[in-house]
């Protein structure tokens, strides 16, 4: 084993950072990093945008949920999904563009890219000795977060990425087993398998949560996905992501 897939799988999301800065060179080399990464067609469909400013990281922070290491890390970065410098680039060579841009293939490039580039910023953070952590909940208003970023049409925020030196050292928490997720030829046929398969990952997790609590939790992997689809948020989206000009195609 290299060291590499060594720090892939040594991940772990870090909640609480050291109150120090990134450098600017460290930015700049996870953002190359980040743009490394492969990209459809060579399209480069995403952006992102560092936020050092305290007041607009505070204001972030409250967007996705009072997420205190939103504000408190070593740098913030927001990944985007854009297609605005290739709405640009049509303009400049006087082309029609406006159906591909629309289209659902598109949007599905653009935010592939976007999650590309910011795996590929995460692993080269780790390995450098920092620590990250995504941050969906910039999702939970999207419309303050834009408004925020000032970004233009064809620019959609995806995620945050918090980024800094860690002050803690998390447990790693156990995925689904290999065979529940690699399939070989085609998708299991038997349901029954399936349903074994996440029955003795509960087994597991639960034992987990139990002996990390001191026995004051010990729920399930699929109990809690149930509650969290039980539970409608952010249906806006469709709406959102289509006035942005995404996905109208």
């Amino acid at each position: 084993m290299n060291s590499v897939i060594e720090t892939i799988l040594n991940h772990r999301s870090i909640r609480k950072f050291e109150e120090k800065l990134l450098a600017d060179e460290q930015i700049k080399v996870l953002v190359e990093s980040a743009q490394a990464a492969s990209t459809s067609s060579y399209i480069q469909a995403y952006s992102i945008i560092g936020v050092k400013d305290k007041v607009k990281k505070k204001q972030l922070a409250e967007l996705a949920g009072n997420q205190s290491y939103v504000a408190e890390n070593g740098h913030f970065f927001v990944f985007c999904a854009d297609l605005y410098r290739h709405q640009l680039i049509s303009e400049l060579h006087d082309k029609p563009s406006q159906p591909v841009l629309e289209s659902t293939e598109k949007y599905m490039v653009a935010v592939i890219d976007a999650t590309l580039a910011a795996q590929n910023a995460v692993l080269a953070a780790e390995s450098m000795g920092l620590g990250a952590v995504y941050i969906g909940g910039l999702r939970n208003q999207l419309q303050e977060v834009s408004n925020i970023l000032k970004t233009p049409k064809y620019v959609l925020p995806l995620f945050g990425v918090a980024v800094g030196y860690p002050a803690q050292k998390p447990d790693k928490k156990q995925r689904l087993p290999l065979e529940h997720v690699y399939h070989e030829d085609e998708y299991e046929q038997d349901k029954n398998v399936y349903i074994d398969q996440l029955k003795d990952y509960d087994d597991f997790i639960s034992a987990y949560y139990h002996k990390r609590t001191g026995g004051q939790r010990s729920d399930t992997w699929t109990g809690q996905m149930a509650d969290l689809l039980s539970r409608p948020a952010r249906m806006y989206m469709k709406e959102f992501i289509e006035d942005k000009g995404f996905n109208k195609k």
